[in-house]
């Protein structure tokens, strides 16, 4: 989940904005010196079992990759569209719809969230569970909080992300997207621990479930629009910041929904 996308470039400062915070860096080369930095910054707040787990990341060539070279939210929405498959997102959705129907009527009623706009973000996210990506996710976000665009952001993703380990949802082990999303709707640390309602995210039950959570704690009222202009088109803002994608999300649901 990339609700981080129109941040900023943060300073290159240190991670808790005081004196002898870890230093930022904006090469590989500072990486370790950063870990044993954060390591001592962080006791006290992070368990010594997730600090190791930290210890044993590297730095991520494929994150800084990605985090440099996001073109995609700068096409139109046709452009987007096109790009990311709209019309066969459409036509899965509207199969998944019928075939999960119990699991999606479930989740309206605790939240609210009809299938449409869910199935709109599954299937934009990965493909529907296909493609969840392979990179580190522990080093990911270690990666991005030493790297000094955002440092401050991904600072408390890290945290949230220790906190996962202690919590037995993510491991030294886990693999996801290139920022150090998870699961079938890739949500990032932070969220999985705000709005995770339980288990891995590499269950779709368990990453639909919080997705509607995540759509209800931004705001989402049941039975009103989610359109530009309409009511529960602010929480879908809430799961991204680029405009065309609320936008394609917003009409990928309208369509999946049938409406």
């Amino acid at each position: 989940m990339k609700s981080w996308i129109a941040i900023g470039f943060a300073a290159c400062v240190g991670m808790t904005g005081t004196a002898d915070a870890a230093q930022c860096g904006n090469t590989a080369g500072g990486f370790e010196n950063w870990k044993q930095e954060f390591s001592a910054e962080a006791r006290g707040r992070a368990s010594a079992a997730s600090l190791q787990a930290l210890m044993g990341t590297s730095y991520s060539t494929a994150t800084i990759s990605a985090d440099r070279g996001q073109k995609s939210f700068r096409l139109s929405l046709d452009q987007f569209l096109a790009k990311r498959g709209g019309t066969t997102i459409v036509a899965r959705g509207r199969k998944l719809k019928q075939s999960d129907a119990a699991l999606f009527a479930s989740i309206e009623q605790r939240y609210g969230v009809p299938p449409g706009p869910l199935l709109a973000i599954w299937g934009m996210e990965t493909g529907f569970g296909a493609v969840r990506g392979n990179v580190n996710t522990l080093s990911a976000v270690a990666t991005l909080a030493y790297d000094c665009r955002r440092s401050p952001f991904f600072t408390d993703q890290l945290y949230a992300a220790l906190a996962l380990v202690d919590r037995g949802i993510l491991t030294a082990s886990t693999r996801g997207a290139a920022h150090g999303e998870v699961g079938h709707t890739q949500f990032l640390p932070k969220n999985v621990l705000n709005y995770g309602t339980g288990g891995s995210l590499d269950s779709a039950p368990n990453a639909l479930n919080a997705t509607a959570n995540f759509l209800k704690a931004h705001g989402w009222r049941a039975g009103a629009g989610y359109q530009p202009g309409e009511p529960n088109f602010a929480a879908i803002q809430g799961w991204n910041d680029a405009q065309v994608y609320q936008k394609a999300i917003a009409l990928l649901g309208k369509r999946i929904d049938g409406e």
